[in-house]
């Protein structure tokens, strides 16, 4: 069935507080990340937004409340802007004001490091990996000799492979000026002039030293650099802010952008550039020196770690350092001991989908498993599997510490900036690619093993036990018991039929839960009858008990309110058996199908059995 965007749009701004608890919104590339003013308010419906149809999980990390939405995520948030007047933190320069750097400026500094680098580097990593993987194909290409290096064609692709890469600078300067609330277009001019040409015919090697003002400045190659452009419009935010103060508005239009421009280039030139280069250089050669001295020890913590980062939100801190080795080395290690813990996480989804017994756990995993062979992306599997089961959390840390290991101690590199996945395979060609295949092959493989040998824990034998069916046309039994048919209850109200089809349960404990996924349409006050609409728009009339309403509420406890949204199997009400008994009351829970779609329904019992027959009175 596919997702109704729109009304999940509306159903998650609604529980975390309605359009006007949203501070700001943006998205990754499976997490809608909300910045909200009373968080306590999407605190409460935590559990509602989780059972949402197309919600995979929540997640409150960096001051955000971020809502796991997977590969659909881009068209959820725009049914989200397209309903509601919600400021967005990826927008024009106008929606700036109060969006982005507000996730920076609370909270604490770590914190509002973490922000501030993934507000920067999330616009842009799309165009990081489709370029990446454009170099990767163009590798095969040319190593398999399907096409020349020499040829016409190769050069217009390979040139569009490297512009992302060449001109990274200009990106981030765009992207951090949005994220440090300064002119967009003014950030560009400023570190593009360290990639014009009268500026890179100066840099005949790097450290070459020329004149600027009288003053001796060090000339760098800053092609394919991250860190400069961040620190240049970092200070040029301060410097604008205080130009705005100094200069009249009536020359501000062409004053400032001249006065910017005039003490920006060559500070960067002289000063913020040259720090810049020597720090990446610095955290590169850092890097490499653990890589080659105790890569076993730093595999095994990537690999191990790395989910645990991402669930955090703090990966980010790392995704520069990356896109730096790769800048100046020309080769990145840290790479490939991501990898491990990426295809873990895959290898859980597979062994997930062979032990367990739920077609809606089998399902998932099935589902899950491609989007994260083929494309790196595992956040379905993260908080759909391996953080609800425990168990296979544990599986994948420890396959993806051993393979990140075994990757770390023989050195193995990746030499373009992409997603680890199957298809991007071609990014890690080179002297220490069979490394890469045998590492990834053990996360995967020894994953998919521990997860099957552990098993999900009793959460996953809950769910063998109590739910049979993926979709909504299979209904379970509301109660433990015995079934007979509706006709035999002693109520001419429900034998009748005039109620609708449906069946009875001779209650042996009491707890009635949901027979389907769905919504909690009605509650009784006297809390001993409930009404359920599933997807199809079938009503459905849980009942316990006969003329149980005159006990006015005694012996009736509701464990949902009035449009909670439940899964199947999902603990609605307890009742206490025994004391209906005493009272000489007759616990009978009948199921009622009161208004039904077109759709065929099925009812299954706790051991398999079919009374669907039984719906006919």
């Amino acid at each position: 069935m596919k997702t109704d965007y729109k009304k999940l749009a509306n159903q998650i701004v609604t529980a975390v507080g309605g359009e006007g608890n949203v501070i700001n919104l943006y998205h990754c590339v499976t997490r809608l990340r909300f910045k909200l003013k009373d968080v306590s308010l999407a605190e409460a419906n935590k559990a509602q937004i989780e059972q949402l149809t197309g919600v995979i999980s929540v997640v409150e990390a960096n001051g955000q409340f971020q809502v796991v939405i997977g590969n659909a995520v881009a068209d959820v948030y725009d049914a989200v802007m397209a309903q509601f007047s919600i400021k967005s933190a990826l927008g024009s320069d106008d929606d700036t004001d109060q969006s982005v750097e507000e996730t920076g400026q609370s909270g604490k500094l770590l914190t509002r490091f973490f922000n501030v680098i993934s507000s920067i580097f999330n616009p842009i990593i799309l165009a990081l990996a489709g370029s990446g993987m454009l170099k990767a194909v163009l590798v095969v290409l040319t190593t398999y000799n399907l096409m020349s290096a020499k040829s016409t064609t190769y050069s217009i692709l390979s040139a569009a492979g490297n512009a992302c890469f060449y001109f990274l600078p200009l990106l981030l300067a765009i992207s951090a000026a949005r994220v440090f609330k300064a002119n967009q277009f003014v950030a560009l001019c400023i570190v593009g002039a360290l990639l014009e040409p009268n500026f890179t015919s100066l840099v005949t090697k790097t450290g070459t030293t020329v004149s600027l003002f009288g003053l001796p400045a060090t000339l760098m190659n800053y092609s394919g650099t991250v860190i400069p452009a961040i620190i240049a419009i970092y200070v040029y935010a301060k410097l604008e802010k205080m130009l705005k103060l100094a200069i009249p508005k009536s020359i501000e239009i062409f004053a400032l952008p001249l006065a910017a421009l005039l003490v920006m280039v060559p500070l960067t030139v002289l000063v913020l550039g040259p720090i810049g280069v020597y720090v990446g250089s610095g955290i590169g050669t850092a890097i490499n020196f653990v890589s080659v001295h105790s890569g076993l020890l730093a595999g095994l913590i990537v690999g191990a770690f790395w989910t645990y980062l991402v669930m955090l939100g703090i990966h980010w801190a790392v995704v520069p350092i990356m896109i730096n080795n790769i800048a100046t080395l020309g080769y990145d290690t840290i790479r490939p001991m991501v990898a491990a813990a990426t295809f873990a996480s895959a290898g859980v989804a597979l062994g997930v989908f062979l032990c367990s017994k739920n077609k809606n756990t089998k399902s998932l995993a099935l589902s899950s498993l491609f989007p994260a062979l083929l494309g790196g992306i595992t956040e379905p599997i993260v908080y759909g599997l391996s953080v609800k089961y425990k168990r296979p959390l544990i599986a994948q840390s420890i396959a993806g510490g051993i393979a990140g290991a075994f990757m770390g101690a023989l050195g193995t590199k990746a030499f373009v900036y992409v997603f680890p996945a199957i298809t991007t395979l071609p990014a890690f060609f080179g002297s220490t690619f069979i490394y890469y295949l045998i590492g990834i092959t053990l996360a995967f493989v020894l994953s998919a093993v521990l997860t099957y040998v552990l098993g999900l824990g009793k959460v996953g034998q809950d769910e063998d036990v109590q739910q049979f069916e993926a979709n909504n046309h299979v209904l379970s039994l509301p109660v433990q018991g015995t079934v007979e048919a509706l006709a035999d209850v002693n109520d001419e109200v429900f034998s009748s039929g005039a109620m609708g089809a449906g069946v009875a349960v001779v209650p042996t404990k009491g707890e009635l839960v949901a027979p389907a996924a769905g919504t909690i349409s009605a509650i009784f006050p006297t809390k001993h009858a409930y009404g359920l609409t599933i997807a199809d728009g079938t009503e459905i009339l849980l009942h316990i008990g006969i003329n149980t309403v005159e006990l006015n509420g005694q012996y009736f406890t509701a464990n949902v309110k009035q449009g909670n949204q439940v899964q199947r199997g999902q603990l609605l009400a307890t009742f206490d058996l025994s004391a209906l008994i005493k009272a000489d009351y007759d616990p009978t829970v009948m199921m009622i199908i009161t208004e039904s779609s077109e759709t065929e329904l099925k009812i299954q019992g706790l051991n398999g059995d079919d009374y669907s027959g039984l719906l006919v009175n």
